[in-house]
């Protein structure tokens, strides 16, 4: 029984992304993802311009003139979240943590996917598995998947994509639609750069055998002040997933500078890796809204699919 005062904060969430899951659905949702696969379902003679790969040479010979294969698209999808609920995603300085977005993003994605008919499912993960919930359909479904978005203590604090991805393709078989949300901050700020190659460069490989098998959305959640720091003076500073800490002079230009230079390298080195992968990243910061960013990046997949 989920007690009165979790189920009414579901309930203003449920109620928030509401709207924004009609925008989504009016256009966007529908043509940006195509169903699982097709399947064959009947055959008519052969018209000029059709597919020649298309004709079906058994009835051709029988019948003595050509005639096509019709094939129908399997409209239901199976759409998985997958959500990193690490100790830096608890960080947010816009009125907004990057979990509050997350959770937002979250519901808005599993609503959008059950009005569509689609079932959904979850997996929450930290350097471990923090839960993993079986796609389903039903509105009741959902409100399930937002409680555990929303009060999931997880045990973990660091970020293990690897893990994550492992995780995946042992319990998900059927082809999917898979929205990867994360800060994809997978090393502190004390690790080597060679750790961070290294790391990197396994996560890839890791990553084409998931895009062989899924369709996988890349959604990257982020504060300002992890590009930049404020000019406050001395500032004590805490690695959120490895509790060290580390005083900063951020009244030095030269410090400034020398951390948005470490942060941009980190997201063109990620950035770069998903374009290797044909994955296109889609980026959100807290205290933005979503829906806009959301239907542009729909519209997108839909003028590529054509």
């Amino acid at each position: 029984m989920i007690p009165s005062d979790v189920l009414k904060k579901i309930k203003r969430i449920q109620l928030r992304t509401s709207h924004r899951v009609d925008e989504l659905l009016t256009g966007s949702w529908h043509s940006a993802f195509k169903g699982r696969g097709i399947e064959f379902e009947e055959v008519r003679p052969y018209q000029v311009g059709d597919d020649v790969r298309t004709i079906d040479w058994n009835v051709t010979a029988r019948s003595d003139m050509p005639f096509v294969k019709l094939f129908r698209e399997e409209r239901e999808l199976a759409v998985m979240l997958l959500v990193d609920l690490s100790s830096s995603i608890g960080f947010g300085t816009q009125h907004q943590t990057k979990r509050e977005l997350v959770t937002e993003l979250g519901a808005t994605l599993a609503m959008s996917a059950i009005k569509n008919n689609d079932k959904v499912g979850l997996t929450l993960f930290t350097d471990q598995i923090e839960k993993h919930v079986p796609p389903r359909k039903g509105s009741r479904h959902v409100l399930r998947l937002i409680r555990e978005m929303l009060y999931c203590d997880p045990i973990g604090t660091r970020t293990d994509l690897m893990a994550a991805l492992d995780h995946f393709n042992r319990t998900t078989h059927r082809r999917s639609v898979v929205f990867w949300i994360s800060d994809f901050m997978t090393g502190g700020m004390h690790d080597s750069e060679e750790q961070r190659s290294n790391e990197e460069k396994s996560l890839e490989r890791a990553m084409r055998v998931l895009s062989r098998r899924h369709d996988v959305i890349p959604i990257i959640v982020g504060d300002e002040r992890e590009m930049r720091l404020p000019r406050v003076g001395l500032l004590r500073l805490r690695d959120c997933e490895t509790g060290r800490m580390q005083v900063v002079d951020t009244g030095s230009r030269r410090v400034r500078s020398q951390y948005e230079a470490m942060s941009r390298q980190r997201m063109i080195a990620r950035d770069a890796m998903f374009a290797r992968l044909k994955w296109t990243p889609l980026h959100l910061q807290t205290g933005d809204d979503i829906v806009e960013p959301l239907q542009r990046y729909f519209h997108q997949r839909e003028r590529r699919a054509v």
